[in-house]
């Protein structure tokens, strides 16, 4: 497995995935006509304009055949109003290739990054039901907030957890 940084040509990968994980981590929280209706070409072009723009920092962790299998984003939200914070935008993998560490090298990569650019806080927002929050906690993350917010046309509720010490998650994944 290897963890790089993502490059314009990763962007229909990075589609493919963020579709395929979306309709198995999602399956059961957002209406099952949305979760049908994403498109891997729609995903491909968000991926392109995420990849572009030099605020996001994206990452892809690649299978042994050179496969992209998983990616996490980072990049500091507009409506951040906390000094030397920034958010962790996404983690996602496909399911085969949950609880083999992969998200853990993930975040340690991304954390990394973050203690680079000199960032004392980060945040991640999670739906209320999705198992990764748990994920989240494990590695340090506390609860700060809850928000209410439609996708798909549900209404579903997100929480919001910040991580104080990046230092310190750093250190634990080692």
């Amino acid at each position: 497995m290897k963890i790089r940084k993502a490059n314009i040509r990763d962007a229909q990968s990075i589609g493919k995935v963020h579709v395929d994980s979306w309709q198995t981590t999602y399956q059961g929280i957002l209406p099952d006509d949305f979760l049908n209706r994403l498109s891997y070409e729609q995903r491909t072009e968000l991926w392109k304009k995420n990849i572009s723009d030099a605020t996001n920092y994206v990452l892809v962790a690649e299978n042994e055949q050179g496969e992209i299998i998983g990616f996490a984003t980072g990049g500091t939200r507009k409506t951040k109003s906390v000094p030397n914070s920034t958010d962790l935008t996404s983690i996602y993998l496909l399911e085969e290739y949950h609880g083999k560490g992969i998200g853990k090298q993930l975040l340690k990569e991304i954390f990394t990054y973050f203690k680079q650019k000199g960032y004392e806080k980060v945040f991640v927002e999670v739906l209320a039901e999705n198992k990764t929050r748990y994920f989240y906690e494990y590695y340090g993350a506390q609860y700060v907030n809850n928000i209410e917010i439609k996708i798909g046309g549900k209404i579903v509720e997100e929480l919001i957890y910040v991580w104080n010490d990046i230092d310190k998650l750093i250190e634990k994944i080692k």
